[in-house]
């Protein structure tokens, strides 16, 4: 775990690009994403592109390829400034990522930059054991996280096998129309 605290996009060795985000009912958000070799310069692009873009976009705390138009099991998270915080890795970008073991499910409410407009009340695992693949080095890594990044994890890898927060809510009284504060 100490690996992942201590990752930084630098080890990408190049500045991302910032993309357009696309929005549900877009074909690529409803699909699995192909797993992709974390070795392989177009992931390492990738990689360094969704960290990119998730720091300009407000409010965001994690990005997944099928987001960005590309079907591919590849993800970023920084859920570190949110103020629902209590533990973090800080930012750290997956490939190829699953969940090994889970306990405690707890609903919350989520939102997603691909659904911009809603919010839903989703249940999930609180506790995780996430295990996945750096990009560049291929390097495998185990993430055991809790509460809120546990829930921005598995919300990630759900893009990643073409699932929706929309998805997973028990039905449409679970759904709201997303506040705006000015």
């Amino acid at each position: 775990m100490s690996r992942l605290r201590d990752w930084t996009e630098l080890e990408l060795g190049q500045q991302g690009r910032v993309l357009q985000v696309v929005r549900a009912p877009a074909d690529v958000l409803s699909g699995p994403g192909a797993e992709v070799d974390p070795t392989a310069p177009e992931v390492v692009r990738l990689a360094a592109d969704l960290v990119a873009t998730m720091r300009v976009s407000p409010g965001c705390v994690g990005l997944a390829a099928p987001q960005v138009g590309v079907s591919a099991r590849v993800f970023c998270v920084d859920v570190s400034a949110h103020p629902k915080t209590r533990e973090h890795h800080g930012t750290f970008v997956l490939c190829n990522a699953e969940v090994v073991e889970s306990s405690r499910n707890e609903k919350a409410r989520e939102g997603c930059m691909s659904v911009p407009d809603l919010t839903g009340d989703v249940k999930r695992a609180s506790r995780i054991l996430v295990r996945g693949r750096l990009p560049g080095s291929g390097e495998e890594v185990e993430v055991r996280a809790e509460a809120f990044e546990a829930r921005a994890l598995q919300h990630e890898i759900d893009h990643c096998a073409g699932l929706l927060f929309l998805d997973r809510v028990a039905g449409a009284h679970a759904v709201y129309a997303r506040q705006t504060y000015l």
